[in-house]
């Protein structure tokens, strides 16, 4: 089977593929190469044509759906239609030229979608991850399993993943996602500022999506150019900083660890992971919880999600992964991000 999964990532979108045995996609496009053509992400799929099934880029998630039932209020719920992220419409644009094309495009659900999440878990929330960090989740499930030993529903952990601008904290529990605080619902990331303050919301009134990629650690250093790997290698010089992008993981991971008990180990993935100074010291401080390390992949070029992507649709059509897909009860997802929301005397505008 030839499949290949794509993540959508705020720095780059990665591409990581297989048929069989061998690697036929490798690589990543950075943004702004992506912002001045989005048609070299239909260039690059192009490349390793045909394929039996491709997955992603699926934003906030969707329950399982081929591109072919996707309408514009499915492609909204995934890609808001938000004109202060100029990044949005290219992504938009890509989904409709490829639904055009016919490609063989599934898109996947967040952790809010899946039936394996308590429902008073969800109260009020509408990102607990999103699609790609699910996608990361299973393969985090394919390397525990296969480092211990074990089936997939034996195993548990909690995978902190660092991207280069939102953090996302999901616990695993006997195979099954349980819980998840994603990138604008935990804490802050190297670019955003992670959940809001209720009051500070009431106090902006209305405001543009651009808000959630400011107020991290980035502009808590006062350099507009800081880049993570200064932030690592100087961060003497930038102590808030640094303290905020540590502490927030320590206590994404420390909140999730209710929900999951006794996780085998906390696993890190992401662009900052990469990073040997921010891993050493994640490492050091999540150590009270359990052994860490970082999470192993095949993909040399491309991030964990996209290989977790192509996991996904390669178990979805039957492979060798298909028992991943069954434990975390992909095919069950359901609803909408929306379904959740219990205020009173407020509503989200809804696609």
């Amino acid at each position: 089977m030839r499949v290949i999964g794509i993540d959508p990532g705020t720095g780059s979108f990665d591409f990581f593929g297989m048929d069989g045995e061998g690697v036929i996609l490798d690589t990543s496009v950075p943004v702004p190469e992506v912002a001045r053509n989005p048609k070299v992400l239909l260039d690059t799929v192009r490349s390793v044509f045909p394929l039996d099934m491709i997955v992603g880029p699926s934003g906030y998630g969707l329950p399982l759906t081929p591109i072919r039932d996707i309408t514009e209020r499915e492609l909204t719920m995934m890609v808001p239609d938000d004109k202060s992220i100029p990044l949005y419409d290219g992504i938009r644009m890509v989904i409709r030229l490829m639904q055009d094309e016919g490609f063989p495009l599934y898109f996947t659900p967040g952790v809010i979608h899946l039936p394996t999440v308590p429902r008073y878990r969800k109260a009020n929330k509408m990102d607990m991850g999103t699609a790609d960090k699910v996608c990361c989740v299973a393969l985090a499930m394919r390397d525990q399993a296969e480092l211990y030993g074990i089936d997939y529903g034996a195993t548990s952990f909690i995978l902190a993943e660092i991207g280069y601008a939102f953090n996302a904290i999901i616990g695993v529990d006997g195979g099954k996602i349980v819980d998840g605080s994603g990138g604008t619902s935990g804490g802050p990331g190297f670019i955003t500022l992670g959940s809001m303050d209720a009051e500070l919301a009431v106090r902006l009134g209305s405001f543009p999506g651009a808000v959630l990629f400011s107020g991290g650690a980035k502009d808590v250093s006062g350099k507009d150019d800081l880049t993570p790997e200064e932030l690592a290698r100087e961060h003497h010089k930038y102590p808030e900083s640094w303290g905020m992008l540590l502490e927030s993981i320590t206590k994404g991971v420390a909140a999730v660890m209710v929900s999951v008990g006794s996780p085998r180990e906390i696993l890190l993935s992401g662009r900052l992971s990469r990073i040997p100074e921010i891993r050493e010291a994640l490492a050091d401080k999540l150590a009270q919880f359990g052994k860490v390390r970082r999470l192993g992949r095949r993909a040399s070029v491309a991030k964990e999600a996209a290989e977790g992507a192509y996991i996904v649709g390669e178990g979805l059509l039957g492979g060798r992964y298909k028992a991943i897909i069954d434990s975390l009860e992909l095919r069950g997802a359901s609803g909408t991000m929306f379904d959740y929301v219990l205020l009173k005397g407020a509503e989200p505008e809804k696609p």
